[in-house]
């Protein structure tokens, strides 16, 4: 199981700084007071699951950037690996390194007997707080997106 508890909606979102594609850092905090952020966390790259789940994501952008929302998947692989990964799917929207492990044990969704993370959506208002979260039961299923749009229309 997780080693940390999930953040609830209404808490602080736990802070990190992960490798983007680039090799470029990004940290969370630096969205606070500037646009809503959603997470996808995603356990693998390249796993059939993760590749057709992404791409349903890459499919709302549009509508995510209308409402001005910032997008970042996050999972433990390299960010060489995250970059190929996208670009072999079709994303565009940032896909993050956890490669140690921190934001996925922060936002307690590492499983350690597996080294990677469950699958999770998150949306992160501009104040920094967790506004939505849909958590699967289990990395094999997948979060909602239909609600993930609901969620952000709220927002407004």
């Amino acid at each position: 199981m997780t080693t940390t508890t999930i953040p609830a909606v209404g808490d602080i979102a736990p802070d990190f700084r992960l490798k983007g594609p680039d090799g470029t850092f990004v940290t969370l905090s630096e969205y606070r007071d500037q646009k809503p952020v959603v997470l996808v966390f995603y356990p693998l790259a390249f796993s059939p699951r993760c590749a057709h789940q992404l791409p349903t994501i890459e499919a709302l952008m549009p509508r995510l950037r209308e409402q001005g929302v910032e997008v970042f998947g996050v999972s433990v692989d390299s960010h060489h690996a995250n970059r190929e990964f996208a670009r072999q799917v079709g994303v565009t929207f940032p896909l993050l390194s956890d490669f140690q492990r921190t934001a996925c044990e922060a936002w307690g969704l590492l499983l350690p007997d597996y080294g990677y993370s469950n699958r999770a959506l998150f949306l992160v208002d501009r104040h920094g707080r967790v506004a939505w979260r849909d958590v699967a039961p289990n990395p094999g299923e997948l979060p909602s997106n239909e609600a993930l749009l609901a969620a952000v229309a709220a927002l407004r």
